[in-house]
Parts: C-alpha cells; sequence; structure tokens
C-alpha cells in the first residue's frame, strides 16, 4: 500500500513566491503518520479550503501542501481496533488540509483520533453535502437552542446567509421550526434564500450600525454570524433579553468593537464555535442529528458537485464572494 499512488491537488510555492495549484500524482508513503489510512471518495470547499490553496501562511505554514479540511471515504488500513477495512468514515476540523495533506487528494492519512463513523442514514456523499460548513451550522444551532434560544422567542437572523454555513444554518432552523432572517447583499438569490426557508430577507446595511449608539432596540432572540465585524456587533446590540449569538466566522473582519452593556442589561450571550476541534463526543452527536432528525430535505438542490480537475474554478469563485450553497467535491475517477 506505501507505494500506491493516487491524484491530489498540490499547492506549490514557485520562486517569485507566488502559489501555484495543479492536478499531481502523489504516493501514499508521503503521507503523515496516522493509525488510520482513507480513501477518499469525496470532499467540499470552504472558505478555509480557498485560503490554504493560496498560500495564506495563517492557515497553512508549509508548501508542498494538498489543502481540503473535509475528508469522507472508506478505510483502507487501520492499527485502530475501532476501525477496520471497509468502514464508512469521515474527517473534518483537527489539523487536516492545514498543516496535514487534506482531503483534496484521494487518500488521506490521519490519527484514529480524528475518525468519525458516518451514522446511519447518511452516505458518504451526503455527508460531504454538509461537510465542515454544515457541521458547524448544525453546531451553531445546536448552541444557541442550549442557551434558551428557542422558537418562540422570536426571529433569528443568520449572517452571510448564501454562503455554505449561512445556508445550512437556514435550511436547519427553518426544519425546526425558527422564524429565520436572513443578511445577504446579493439581491438576485432572494428565491434561493426563501426557498431556504428564510421568512424576511434583509439587507446588510440593515444590521450595519454607524450611530454609535451602545444598545439598539432589540429585534432578535438570536443569531448565527458567519461574517464578524460592525454586523456582529450590530446584532449583539439588536438582541433581545436573554438571547444568543453564535460567532463561527470572521469573512468581513475578525476585530469585534463593541461594549458590555447588551451582555449586562439583556443578559445576552455570544457563544463562540469551534467546529475543527470540537470534542469527539459532541461532534458524533451534532453528525447524528445531521443523518437524523435534522436531515434538510433541500440538502440536494444547494450543492454543486465539482471534480478534482475541475476544482481550480471553484476555489477562484469562493475567493470571489460568489460560491452559493456548497460545492461537493469527487475524488472517485
Amino acid at each position: 500500500m506505501s507505494k500506491k499512488v493516487f491524484k491530489a491537488l498540490v499547492v506549490e510555492e514557485s520562486d517569485n513566491g507566488s502559489f501555484v495549484r495543479s492536478i499531481k500524482k502523489r504516493s501514499v508513503s508521503e503521507l503523515p503518520d496516522g493509525e488510520v489510512l482513507i480513501r477518499v471518495f469525496y470532499s467540499s470547499l470552504n472558505y478555509k479550503d480557498a485560503l490554504s490553496a493560496t498560500g495564506n501562511k495563517g492557515v497553512t505554514r508549509y508548501y508542498p501542501h494538498t489543502p481540503g479540511i473535509d475528508a469522507a471515504g472508506i478505510v483502507k488500513v487501520s492499527t485502530d481496533e475501532r476501525f477496520e477495512e471497509g468502514d464508512e468514515v469521515l474527517v473534518t476540523g483537527y489539523n487536516l488540509g492545514m498543516n496535514t495533506s487534506g482531503g483534496f487528494g484521494q487518500y488521506v492519512r490521519v490519527p484514529a483520533a480524528w475518525v468519525v463513523p458516518i451514522p446511519k442514514g447518511m452516505t458518504v456523499s451526503e455527508n460531504m453535502m454538509y461537510g465542515t460548513a454544515g457541521f458547524t451550522a448544525a453546531l451553531s444551532v445546536y448552541r444557541i437552542m442550549e442557551n434558551g434560544t428557542t422558537p418562540d422567542k422570536g426571529q433569528v437572523v443568520v449572517t452571510g446567509a448564501t454562503g455554505g454555513v449561512g445556508s445550512l444554518s437556514i435550511a436547519i432552523l427553518s426544519k425546526l421550526g425558527y422564524d429565520v432572517v436572513a443578511v445577504t447583499g446579493k439581491v438576485k438569490e432572494h428565491e434561493f434564500l426563501t426557498s431556504l426557508g428564510a421568512s424576511k430577507i434583509i439587507s446588510r446595511e440593515e444590521v450595519d450600525d454607524t450611530s454609535g449608539k451602545l444598545m439598539l432596540s432589540g429585534k432578535w432572540a438570536g443569531g448565527v454570524d458567519t461574517v464578524g465585524g460592525n454586523m456582529l456587533s450590530t446584532i449583539i446590540k439588536e438582541t433581545k433579553l436573554w438571547g444568543s449569538v453564535a460567532v463561527c466566522g470572521n469573512v468581513a473582519s475578525y476585530e469585534l468593537n463593541t461594549n458590555v452593556y447588551p451582555f449586562i442589561l439583556r443578559g445576552v450571550t455570544l457563544l463562540g464555535i469551534d467546529s475543527g476541534n470540537c470534542p469527539m463526543p459532541l461532534r458524533r452527536q451534532i453528525w447524528s442529528k445531521l443523518a437524523g432528525e435534522w436531515k434538510v430535505d433541500i440538502i440536494k438542490e444547494i450543492v454543486r458537485e465539482c471534480s478534482l480537475d475541475n476544482l481550480n474554478d471553484e476555489i477562484d469563485r469562493i475567493l470571489e464572494g460568489k460560491q452559493k450553497g456548497r460545492v461537493l467535491v469527487s475524488l472517485l475517477d
């Protein structure tokens, strides 16, 4: 097996400091150490993958490198008794695709502690239709529910609504009976957001307060924020008594300028979502929910499939902010 050759997207740094992406042949023997060797059938494209694919040293320190923070397929070799050859498994998060060769290659080798059996009720391809984005969305919903934000409390706002995390957050929240307000700057995507279950769609400007006020009138029972920056600050100031906001992204900005009043006068809770290092018991619980009662009927309609050979174009699309829904990456050929 160590001589096995497979296809992978490889990002290399050129002599002039630029980064070049190409499909190359790699050997299993080149993969890092780990107890479980997985033949990857599907991956998915996330914003972090696109950053790694462009040479962002904050995501990936060393090149050449194969990105892909998601991978799903079957076990080929395992030295850990919890897994056997042929088991259908997934890996999302941890260090996969960041500083460990990732899911944009047909094989990955990882520690057994990273591996999750694909739950009953979900196929390998369905699993990667969700991927890290779907897992992050579900974890965000789980956390605000755990904190007491139930459907009867009022509207829940979702920013970055057409992206992977945003679109799946809307779909899951809607399935669970929440009244969801979607925030987007893409006027042409209102029909798409309505199909996901959003009851109302508002512009970015409506959650981008520049008045300098310390608090604003309460609108939201809760929120899922994927962008950070002033939008997150505005949503915090607009959240009602005992509401909670899950923050899981920084597409707009990593900075947060706010004040303590929403927290000490309204009891607002800001929930940080770290899907990459989620504890394994909760990780398995969230995946079971996505395979069961939280499974989104519309999932196949919001996914676009591409091959490894066509992945470059999709990476450029997500970097330009043009991605809608999810991109499923097939590594079957």
